[in-house]
């Protein structure tokens, strides 16, 4: 019997978002961005999202006068601003393939609206990505990844503003041009479908901003901004770098009906939809029927420019990226049902699942089927650039962390994936894990939440020496990546 492995050139890797990893956040010309201004709320139980990630002007005013680092973690992060060429190397020696990172829009323009760039912005991403293809380490970069400029929140209202596109391109010039032999592999919007879930860190947006206005309006509108600059940067991308591949990225929310009652399984297409109309629009070039009708019965008009269908028509993306975490549940009604928390929800708890210390459920073939779903969807190469489990990681006496846990999560996932592979005929580019080194987590501004194969020294209110210390998990991976998978069989 043939041994199972991953195919070959298989793109093997871990991920990081600048706003979560780098800190520095006032050196080197940085300016603030949205994320920047986001303070953690650890007195505030994990499940309430809408307490984590809802951000007032008065919130900003406050964060603007403030230099308290513990309060605003991701001024912080992990100090990959200082530490990166240590970092790069312990992925290295993991054998990383790929390395997905994000560039800080702030570090480039600090404003947003600058008319020039940053040069020692640019000059660090120049440094960062010479250290990785030193080690042979593809860059994947995300353009944008929660990190509007601050000031494009304050003065255009975020991304509800027309001007915010061109500024946008202009970033986007400035990278591929100064990059464009150093990466291949592009993101535009990190989870782009996230505006609907928490606007503020997405899309620059306040709801408070907006008096008597239709906040689904608001958003919507936001999105469509999004959805035109994606085209654009694919464009632009195109233009610069002939031969780079630029990719959208979903939030895979994956949903099952949680009976066979009919009302429970249209709940669940209908859940399932109001994930994949961000993906069909930047994959198809146009806005779904389905997302059109929902815009008609709610009173959503779109403010368009004349070319702007034909900018999202002409420019669609070439692969799909997508995270995934976790499935869940669909109702029609979810009275007396558990409900628990999730990637930036809450919903209905799956009985047959087991769950994170953080409340996130645990379900390896549901993997599977959201590949198969994809692929089927869209027929474009996928890449897996998010997937992994946040847990409270211990240093034992003699200095190691035993993080089996993650080993076991990461097997089950693996093996689903090369099902998905071998058996479904997915074609699927690459894979690059969650925090593959400890960060800041998005949905409650933790590091006690820790993702990674590599653990920083640091708590949630920024106190440590930042040691970087390997799990056990990371010797593991190094293995997984050696044997291209065959060790898992």
């Amino acid at each position: 019997m043939t041994t199972r492995k991953f195919p070959e050139g298989f793109l093997w890797g871990g991920a990081t978002a600048a706003n979560q990893v780098e800190g520095g956040y006032k050196e080197g010309g940085k300016g603030l961005s949205v994320s920047d201004c986001a303070r953690h709320h650890l007195d505030v139980d994990v499940t309430d999202y809408k307490a984590h990630n809802t951000v007032t002007t008065k919130d900003i005013e406050d964060a603007l006068k403030s230099e308290d680092e513990s309060l605003y973690p991701k001024r912080h992060g992990s100090d990959f601003y200082h530490h990166y060429k240590d970092d790069i190397k312990m992925f290295s020696e993991m054998g990383f393939k790929v390395y997905r990172m994000s560039i800080a829009w702030s570090r480039i323009f600090p404003n947003g609206d600058d008319k020039e760039p940053n040069e020692e912005g640019l000059k660090f991403y120049d440094d960062v990505f010479d250290e990785c293809l030193k080690y042979g380490i593809e860059p994947l970069v995300t353009m944008s990844h929660y990190e509007p400029p601050i000031n494009l929140t304050l003065n255009y209202d975020g991304w509800y503003s027309r001007e915010v596109i061109g500024f946008f391109e202009r970033y986007v010039k400035i990278i591929c041009e100064r990059y464009k032999n150093k990466v291949k592999y592009w993101l535009t919007f990190n989870e782009v479908d996230s505006m609907i879930r928490h606007p503020y860190t997405t899309g620059g947006l306040i709801e408070d901003r907006f008096p008597e206005m239709n906040w689904e309006q608001v958003i919507f509108q936001a999105m469509h901004h999004q959805f035109v600059a994606s085209a654009l940067a694919t464009k632009i991308c195109h233009e610069i770098i002939p031969d780079s591949k630029v990719g959208c990225m979903l939030t895979k929310l994956t949903y099952y009906p949680y009976t066979c009652k009919p009302e429970d399984v249209l709940k669940a297409q209908q859940d399932m939809r109001s994930t994949y109309c961000y993906s069909d629009t930047q994959v198809f070039g146009e806005y779904p029927a389905y997302l059109l009708s929902r815009f008609k019965n709610n009173g959503i008009e779109i403010k368009k420019e004349a070319n702007d269908d034909e900018i999202m028509k002409k420019y669609p993306v070439d692969f799909v990226s997508f995270s995934y975490y976790m499935s869940s549940c669909s109702a029609s009604s979810a009275d007396g049902l558990d409900v628990t928390a999730g990637n930036t929800i809450n919903a209905i708890k799956n009985p047959y699942l087991p769950s994170s210390d953080w409340g996130w459920q645990i379900d390896p073939i549901g993997l599977r089927i959201s590949m198969v779903d994809l692929y089927d969807r869209y027929r474009k190469p996928l890449f897996i650039v998010e997937n992994g489990l946040g847990a409270k990681d211990v240093v034992k006496e003699d200095g190691t962390i035993d993080d089996q846990y993650r080993i076991d999560y990461f097997e089950a996932h693996f093996k689903a994936m090369l099902d998905a592979i071998e058996y479904d005929g997915v074609d699927c580019l690459g894979y690059t894990s969650w925090g593959c080194i400890d960060i800041i987590s998005e949905s409650t501004k933790q590091m006690s939440k820790r993702y990674g194969f590599i653990y920083v020294d640091c708590d949630d209110y920024g106190n440590g020496t930042y040691k970087r210390i390997p799990k056990k998990s990371f010797y593991w991976y190094k293995k997984v990546i050696e044997s291209n998978g065959k060790c898992l069989f």
